[in-house]
């Protein structure tokens, strides 16, 4: 009897589809310096200059590369500001705000990890 429940195989879960969401999702937000560039948008519109500061150490090349991947997948969207000279402003598109709280999560979790490391 307990040999016959040893050998009984365990339910497995089904595999995620070909195209799995959650890795779609887990590229948008592995990209180096992304999930900064939401945290500081999902407030307001935010100007260039202003992402770079906020951020701290990223590069102005790296932060236009994550802007323009970002607004080619539909989450951040960008606003030419008509001055002299001009002025760009980003802010988060419908599906961008929808990140937020997947972020405020990771960033709940975050702390309660950080303690634990401590």
């Amino acid at each position: 009897m307990i040999g016959a429940m040893m050998n009984k195989q365990r339910s497995r879960r089904t595999p995620p589809p070909q195209d799995c969401p959650l890795d779609v999702c887990l590229r948008l937000l592995a990209g180096a310096w992304t999930p900064k560039v939401l945290w500081y948008l999902c407030d307001e519109p935010r100007r260039f200059g202003d992402l770079r500061r906020d951020i701290g150490t990223i590069t102005s090349k790296v932060l236009t590369t994550r802007l323009r991947e970002m607004e080619e997948l539909g989450v951040v969207a960008r606003e030419v500001i008509p001055s002299s000279p001009p002025q760009v402003s980003y802010s988060l598109t419908q599906l961008g705000k929808e990140l937020k709280p997947v972020l405020d999560a990771m960033t709940q979790v975050g702390e309660k990890l950080g303690r634990k490391i401590e």
